[in-house]
């Protein structure tokens, strides 16, 4: 059988400003929704050779912040700086307000499994939508501080807030809870979360992933570190968990003290593997890179891009890793530099994130 060797190409008509989220869609391998603060959401085929296929763009009133794939690749959701929480159709692209939030909405997370869409908002709360239910009257969950980062494994949601606050849900028990609604908002919810946790990390949290063992999530923050956790919370599983610095370069020697100076990026981005366990982190210094969370290794570096990697993402056979990079501002600039907004697609290499035997 022939080795399978990477290629990575660049997809054609990307947003023209910031990139806030990428996301493949979990029904096939190819399809690809992008958000950007140009207020658009875009829809590429990535299976097309060398540039792939912008299908269609989506219009919204302000920049959008996150967006993600509904019921199958017909269907998507978004939110933004507008508030609102979208469904659109992507076939005939009309959209459908289903809540508007006090604040921007930061993130998304849909579970196939329990066809439910929730939102997170800087208004310190969530949305719990069934989109599939007519009426849907979507519930509200208050929390403590504003959500930064929302993702699910397969039974559990994990909201990444302000003030370092970590919650878990059983995702289960808010679907229960939220189908219940049969009224118009708020239908505000008092559900206890499954564990609160103080992130191990002591700045501000960028992004969350969710292992797709359902056994525990890694953070990262601004400062250029990452934590893995796991759900168990028996003293010997906590054991295990762990944070480690990374996107870092070395800023020479401190003219006065003679010691080594690390410039400190921020890591904005996380996704782990679906299959083989392994996990790819991306920073403002434009490096992605591949972890074995298990053995607390780093597997790949791949070669710095020319501007920070705001997302990354597997497609659902694993085989392609999508990478988004804009100007992320640590350089001090103020205006997004033109042409900066890029997305990747790299076809893997046959072992390329599969976890190193001990």
């Amino acid at each position: 059988m022939p080795r399978i060797l990477a290629t990575q190409r660049e997809l054609a008509s990307p947003p023209t400003d910031a990139i806030s989220s990428i996301k493949f869609s979990p029904h096939s391998n190819s399809r690809l929704l992008v958000a950007s603060w140009d207020k658009h959401v875009y829809l590429y085929d990535t299976s097309r050779e060398d540039e792939g296929q912008l299908i269609k763009k989506f219009e919204h009133r302000a920049p959008v912040l996150d967006v993600c794939f509904g019921r199958d690749d017909n269907e998507a959701f978004s939110g933004g700086l507008d508030m609102d929480v979208r469904k659109i159709d992507l076939t005939t692209g009309e959209q459908t307000v289903l809540s508007t939030h006090d604040k921007a909405v930061k993130a998304l997370v849909y579970s196939t499994q329990h066809s439910m869409l929730i939102s997170g908002s800087w208004d310190s709360s969530i949305h719990i939508h069934h989109p599939n239910n007519k009426p849907d009257y979507p519930s509200t969950l208050p929390l403590p501080s504003k959500v930064y980062s929302l993702s699910l494994a397969p039974t559990r949601l994990v909201i990444s807030m302000a003030s370092r606050a970590l919650y878990v849900y059983d995702l289960y028990s808010l679907h229960t809870l939220s189908t219940s609604a049969e009224s118009e908002p708020p239908n505000t919810l008092n559900a206890e979360p499954w564990q609160r946790r103080e992130s191990a990390l002591k700045h501000l949290t960028r992004t969350t992933a969710c292992m797709p063992s359902d056994e525990g999530y890694a953070t990262s923050s601004i400062e250029g570190r990452i934590a893995v956790d796991w759900f168990d919370s028996s003293e010997e599983s906590q054991a295990r968990k762990y944070a480690f610095k990374c996107h870092r370069q070395s800023g020479g020697k401190d003219p006065e003290t003679g010691e080594e100076i690390d410039v400190v990026y921020p890591v904005n981005a996380l996704a782990f593997h679906p299959t083989l366990g392994s996990m790819a982190s991306g920073g403002g210094d434009g490096q992605v890179l591949l972890w074995d969370p298990l053995s607390k290794r780093r597997t790949k570096a791949y070669a710095p891009l020319p501007a920070s990697v705001a997302a990354v993402e597997f497609n659902r056979a694993g085989n392609l890793l999508a990478i988004a990079i804009s100007s992320g501002f640590e350089d001090g600039k103020v205006d997004m530099v033109e042409g900066s907004a890029r997305v990747f697609v790299r076809e893997l290499a046959e072992n390329e994130a599969k976890l190193k035997k001990k």
